[in-house]
């Protein structure tokens, strides 16, 4: 069995890398302070940011093992575990991490919207890649975080530390609006490979074996989180990963419907609908008339 490190708090954290806890729910963790360390598996019971300087080893999430390499930023949500696995030998850890508790942020702006920020449930190969013009504004940011944390705590403080922490996140949705469009070498036909898979999984018995593909389904099989695939197809097309599949859904119905031998219900079912009223109400929500209507006036 894996070794497991379990850090439930910020000050499990800070002493792990031998930095000093200024606040119990937020910090910026010089971890070069750190003594050197082998691989291990890492619980964390917080959201953390890395932005690390050396590269030691693969980053694995879960089964996935991270596009990771020097100058990249990594997003860690609570409850999630990550592993640097090497070949065991020693090695000085580099760099910074953000990490700050939910407690933190309970109550703000940033508690309310945090659910936007969908990178922090992203898995592999999905690393956010920074310049070196990036890199500063991020290490710009981390600064003005530990500058607040050294002040004396004052009625401003709190609003400073998460109005930073919301700054910076900001950075980060546009860093991976402009990673969408620059990284086209991993992302180039990802489209294409959806649709082939919709085609496929339409010809196949799926539909009645296990319903309707959802956009969990499409990542999985993409290789790709469901947040991450969600945010690549709305980049792409401007809609939703689950507008894209209806749409989908309805082109093959359209075609169904001059089937002049099936019912709205069989072809419901041979879509995977599960009740043929969900499948009539979708198909005249996109299309603006029933299945019946449509097949009459066409």
């Amino acid at each position: 069995m894996e070794n497991l490190v379990r850090f439930e708090t910020i000050t499990d954290y800070n002493a792990f890398n031998s930095n000093e806890t200024l606040h119990p729910l937020v910090s910026v963790v010089d971890i070069s302070k750190a003594a050197p360390r082998r691989a291990a598996s890492m619980y964390y019971g917080f959201y953390a940011v890395f932005l690390k300087d050396v590269k030691c080893g693969d980053l694995r999430y879960g089964k996935h093992t991270y596009d990771y390499q020097e100058g990249t930023l990594v997003f860690i949500s609570p409850g999630q575990t990550l592993t640097v696995e090497n070949s065991g030998e020693l090695y000085q850890p580099k760099g910074h991490v953000l990490i700050f508790h939910a407690d933190l942020i309970h109550g703000t702006s940033l508690g309310k919207h945090m659910h936007d920020y969908t990178f922090f449930n992203y898995q592999s190969k999905e690393a956010l890649h920074v310049s070196e013009r990036e890199r500063k504004i991020v290490l710009d940011c981390f600064s003005k975080i530990q500058y607040e944390l050294e002040h004396a705590i004052d009625k401003h403080s709190k609003q400073l530390i998460v109005s930073n922490i919301e700054l910076f996140l900001g950075y980060c949705v546009r860093f991976y609006d402009r990673q969408f469009i620059t990284r086209d070498t991993v992302h180039k036909g990802m489209l294409e490979r959806l649709e082939n898979l919709l085609n496929e999984y339409f010809l196949s018995a799926l539909p009645q074996e296990n319903g309707l593909p959802s956009v969990a389904y499409c990542a999985g099989e993409l290789h790709l989180s469901a947040n991450y695939f969600g945010d690549l197809v709305k980049k792409e097309t401007g809609i939703s990963a689950q507008e894209f599949i209806q749409n989908k859904v309805i082109d093959v119905a359209k075609e169904k419907v001059f089937d002049q031998n099936k019912s709205v219900s069989q072809i419901a079912s041979e879509l995977g609908f599960k009740y043929p009223q969900h499948f009539t109400r979708l198909f005249k929500q996109k299309v603006g008339q029933s299945p019946n209507e449509y097949r009459g006036r066409n």
